[in-house]
């Protein structure tokens, strides 16, 4: 999971390489010394040949922990078991001088009007399918109606979510008498490999057990598989999958929001959006912004990149500059809940692969990286044998596992959750206000903030590219009670029509968009938040009304989020010594620290 990223990590062990040799069967024939001879010289040549591998940085072939054969099965901690190292360091055939990107003769290049099909269309295409990926055409005791790709939690692709889904029946088209004036898009990044740290669960770990006991365990029946599986996920970056998947979104976007580039034209601008120096979060802004400007996107819009690092303020990692985030004693209460409620839901999954796993004692904990193991696998690999293995009941079981981990670790039942989203809501304030940020007192950054260029007030529209947990931090600090109806979340059972699921929330690449429509039958314009095309309710919102389609004045929202700017104390949020009671003793359903 991403927010154990996030968090401070103990010191890992040194990368460890351990070969394992089987002794081969003598034969009882007789060799001549020609046949001797020859073979001494070919063993000479492959031990050799095997060094030039291994010193060239070249991945020898894996062979997975329990096969029996000779191989290499490196530590978790020293990457996959199978690499491919693809593009060459240094490839004999590239000379870029004799491939320009740009010979001329392009032809004619007019330009036609902006698309607008949330101003034009009679419905709004909705994002429905997972391209690239494949599921098991037969899952155990699965109803034909199951997707199992939306029963993994922040780890599911997004989803335009079903009407209804937060509870109100609208999406993202355009009320009636109602027209888009600008529009705030705050994305998460594509989906990626596993991070490099999980306190619970985490495939990387996994695949380190199992190398500790490689050559005494082997697998029949439907983990037989596993006899000839090697570990194959990188670390961190985005996935081929997760690159299309941002690129889809800018095309999207693009096709909605289109019509808003003219106000730049006229202006004489161009549009500001923001993201992250990580790998992965500049790799899914690049790839958003080639979908919605096309290539080459050079004088179209401007890249503004933060730094995600110690010591630097950034409203889109906010974690980085608040202590209390990054101590797990205040910040990781999900990591209990988790344990419980995986104790239950897998308890016959543990019973039902520990008897076909034979010298290897399968865990609660293992049984849970095995449904990991699957989303991972497909989402990079396009497809995993280990999602096989589970019963529709038991993904719907981890998906609310998911639920669990992230309502405690970073929205409303986190006591660091507020303070967190604090600064992005600032920042929404002062863009739709058209005013400066009046106080620095969260994650916000002066430097970047306080000018016109690199943080731009008056532009009708605005990208941020963000992690999962900061998207869930701002939607708990705007105030968004409807998604928490059902909290505090149990650890014994699945509530009853929950409105909090991380699989519509904060999947790979969720997307919220901020409206802001001028109506010719409301007299002053109108805001509106619509998350992966589900409308959200924002009756939470001090003042705003209820709404059949989520919208609330402009002026009113503002002066609510205000009020929550000022009541967020991020000195004592963030730097407090406070402390949080185990277990159920003490809650929260709307981000906030304990007060005492």
């Amino acid at each position: 999971m991403e927010h154990d990223a996030l968090l401070p990590s103990d010191v890992k062990p040194a990368a460890v390489q351990e070969q394992r040799t089987s002794s081969a069967s003598t034969r009882a024939s007789r060799f001549s010394l020609l046949h001797l001879g020859a073979a001494f010289v070919a063993g000479i040549f492959a031990c050799a040949l095997g060094q030039y591998a291994l010193h060239c940085g070249q991945q020898a072939p894996g062979v997975a922990a329990g096969s029996g054969q000779p191989g290499m099965l490196a530590a978790p901690w020293a990457g996959s078991t199978e690499v491919h190292g693809f593009p060459p360091v240094e490839p004999t055939n590239a000379v870029p001088s004799m491939f320009p990107s740009n010979v001329g003769y392009a032809g004619g290049t007019p330009t036609g009007a902006e698309p607008a099909v949330l101003a034009t269309a009679p419905a709004v295409p909705i994002h429905k399918s997972t391209p690239n990926l494949a599921q098991p055409s037969v899952l155990k005791e699965a109803s034909k109606s199951f997707n199992m790709f939306r029963s993994w939690g922040n780890l599911s692709p997004w989803y335009s979510v079903p009407r209804g889904a937060f509870g109100l029946d609208s999406g993202p088209e355009v009320p009636e008498t109602c027209r888009i004036t600008e529009a705030h898009i705050l994305h998460r990044h594509g989906a990626r490999y596993p991070t490099a740290w999980a306190s619970y669960g985490g495939p990387a770990n996994f695949s380190g057990r199992l190398h500790d006991v490689a050559d005494k365990w082997n697998a029949s029946g439907d983990l037989e598989f596993m006899n000839e599986w090697t570990y194959k996920l990188g670390e961190e970056i985005l996935t081929p999958f997760g690159r299309q998947q941002l690129y889809d979104l800018g095309v999207q976007m693009r096709m909605r929001y289109g019509f808003l580039l003219k106000n730049f034209t006229e202006s004489n601008t161009i549009p500001v959006f923001r993201t992250e120096s990580q790998d992965r979060m500049l790799a899914s802004a690049m790839n958003f912004a080639i979908g919605f400007f096309g290539w080459p996107t050079d004088g179209q819009y401007q890249q503004s990149i933060t730094i995600e690092a110690d010591g630097f303020n950034n409203t889109l990692a906010p974690y980085k500059t608040c202590p209390n985030a990054g101590d797990r004693s205040k910040s990781d209460r999900g990591t209990v809940y988790v344990e419980e409620w995986a104790a239950i839901y897998l308890k016959d999954a543990q019973a039902r692969l520990s008897a076909q796993l034979h010298g290897y004692d399968l865990t609660i904990e293992d049984t849970y990286v095995l449904q990991q193991m699957c989303a991972y696998e497909t989402v990079a690999l396009g497809y995993s044998k280990f999602c096989e293995l589970f019963t529709e009941e038991e993904w719907e079981g981890f998906d609310y596992a998911l639920d669990l981990s992230f309502w405690y670790n970073s929205a409303f039942g986190s006591p660091v959750a507020r303070v967190q989203g604090l600064g992005y809501v600032q920042e929404l304030v002062a863009r739709l206000t058209h005013t400066p940020i009046e106080t620095y007192n969260s994650s916000t950054n002066a430097t970047l903030n306080e000018s016109p260029i690199t943080f731009p007030l008056h532009d009708s529209l605005y990208v941020d590219a963000t992690h999962e947990v900061v998207v869930l931090n701002v939607l708990t600090a705007l105030n968004l009670s409807s998604l928490a109806a059902n909290g505090p979340l149990p650890s014994d059972h699945i509530p009853k029509d929950r409105t909090f699921r991380v699989s519509q929330l904060a999947p790979f690449a969720t997307n919220v968009q901020f409206q802001l429509l001028s109506c010719s039958s409301l007299p002053e314009p109108q805001i509106r938040i619509v998350v992966n095309d589900g409308a959200v309710p924002l009756t939470g919102v001090e003042g705003c009304p209820e709404e059949k389609d989520g919208m609330c004045p402009v002026s009113t929202f503002v002066a609510a989020q205000k009020k929550i700017i000022g009541e967020t104390d991020w000195e004592y949020d963030c730097y407090g010594d406070w402390s949080v009671p185990a277990g159920s003793a003490w809650n929260t359903t709307t981000g906030d620290a304990p007060r005492w």
